[in-house]
């Protein structure tokens, strides 16, 4: 049975922490939101820049952070999977270095999602170890950069 987040659907806390229902997806919801990220994640980067693209992943985790306190506080589990603001703005985070052509955007896509699974180093100690809204955010802050310096080094590196 799929544990579905306190809170009525339309609460501001619920719809800022599912990424607007997408974390409800019935199966692999971090997927969904990274994926879902990438749209209005590549807008920002074409449009405003990669500066304001980080600046809006930061605003994400704020916001993100304060959401998720309030669906802990009534009674979700730590980090649940339905949560996928986080997914979004660290897949903000992984895009801030790429180029807006497909290559590019694909690469931190995989990169963001290679280590927001597998949470090597200092990304698993935080998701082990910070408990709250910040915690499930700052695990995957930490994977979004692990991905963008990955990505540095792939494009510096591909020809």
């Amino acid at each position: 049975m799929k544990v579905r987040p306190p809170l009525y659907f339309f609460h501001p806390a619920r719809l800022v922490a599912t990424g607007f229902g997408v974390g409800l997806a019935p199966t692999a919801p971090g997927t969904w939101g990274s994926l879902a990220a990438l749209v209005p994640g590549v807008a920002m980067l074409h449009w405003l820049g990669p500066l304001w693209l980080a600046v809006a992943a930061l605003v994400v985790f704020a916001l993100g952070a304060m959401a998720t306190d309030k669906l802990l506080a009534n009674g979700a589990a730590h980090d649940p999977g339905y949560i996928v603001v986080d997914e979004i703005g660290g897949q903000w985070l992984a895009l801030v270095p790429a180029a807006v052509d497909p290559l590019s955007v694909g690469l931190a896509f995989i990169l963001f999602r290679l280590f927001d699974v597998w949470k090597p180093g200092p990304i698993g100690w935080i998701d082990r170890n910070l408990a709250g809204g910040i915690g499930a955010m700052l695990d995957d802050a930490a994977a979004g950069l692990a991905a963008a310096l990955a990505l540095v080094v792939v494009l510096w590196w591909l020809p």
